[in-house]
């Protein structure tokens, strides 16, 4: 997710969400909350909510950046060496040190930090190693560019040592209306257990009152359930 435009004023900066310059108040906007949520019909639904800090000047000028993360969710599979359905409740907490390179049309950030994640099962799983609470060592990015006025480019990705966990989410959009892009969209994801991918569209970018969106859909596939489907929310607010 990325910035929102603010209320104008006399200085302008790159809006982090879709990188279109809006004039802003460089004396606001140090922390962005964003929230998420996905849902897919292969039983699973995970929320997650994240706050980015801007400790010395603001988020809409490059420098240092601390992210907290918290992350839930639950999923079942068929457990294949129990032969029943198995269901997994999952929290994880993230605490991220990077720094925030802000250019006119782009900006890219880097974290690196630690991350503690529990996986509890309905029963056990010799199948499934990814069990229990663990601590693991984890590094993110994030990438967003107007290669030109009317087209965007996202990228968010992230790895933990912890069960080998990863994460990377691709948009690529054209702008219907000012801000507010429409385009495709894939996600890779996975960990010592599962892996799968989601492929489909999203509509980034466009305000209720003072809060943004991005609302995406599509086909969603993983290993074990195989193929289904998926939507997802997300929503940024910045004070």
């Amino acid at each position: 997710m990325g910035l929102l435009a603010l209320e104008p004023t006399a200085s302008i900066a790159a809006d982090w969400y879709t990188g279109v310059e809006r004039e802003v108040d460089r004396d606001e906007w140090i922390v962005a909350v964003d929230a998420g949520s996905t849902v897919t019909t292969n039983n699973s639904a995970f929320g997650s909510l994240t706050a980015t800090i801007a400790p010395v000047d603001t988020l809409l000028q490059s420098g240092l950046r601390v992210r907290l993360q918290g992350v839930a969710g639950t999923y079942s599979y068929p457990g294949a060496a129990v032969r029943q359905t198995v269901t997994g409740v999952q929290q994880e907490g993230t605490v991220l040190l990077g720094y925030e390179w802000i250019w006119q049309q782009a900006a890219l950030a880097g974290y690196i930090g630690m991350n503690v994640r529990s996986n509890e099962l309905s029963i056990l799983d010799p199948g499934n190693p990814v069990v229990g609470t663990g601590l693991g060592v984890k590094v993110a990015a994030d990438f967003y560019a107007n290669p030109t006025e009317n087209t965007l480019v996202a990228v968010n990705a992230s790895y933990s040592t912890l069960f080998n966990a990863y994460y990377a989410r691709f948009r690529a959009g054209f702008a219907v209306a000012p801000g507010v892009f429409v385009g495709p969209e894939g996600t890779l994801l996975g960990d010592n257990f599962f892996n799968g991918w989601r492929a489909g569209g999203h509509v980034t970018g466009f305000a209720v009152g003072p809060m943004k969106f991005s609302f995406g859909a599509g086909y969603s596939y993983d290993r074990v359930r195989k193929g289904g489907y998926y939507t997802s929310v997300d929503g940024r607010i910045a004070f």
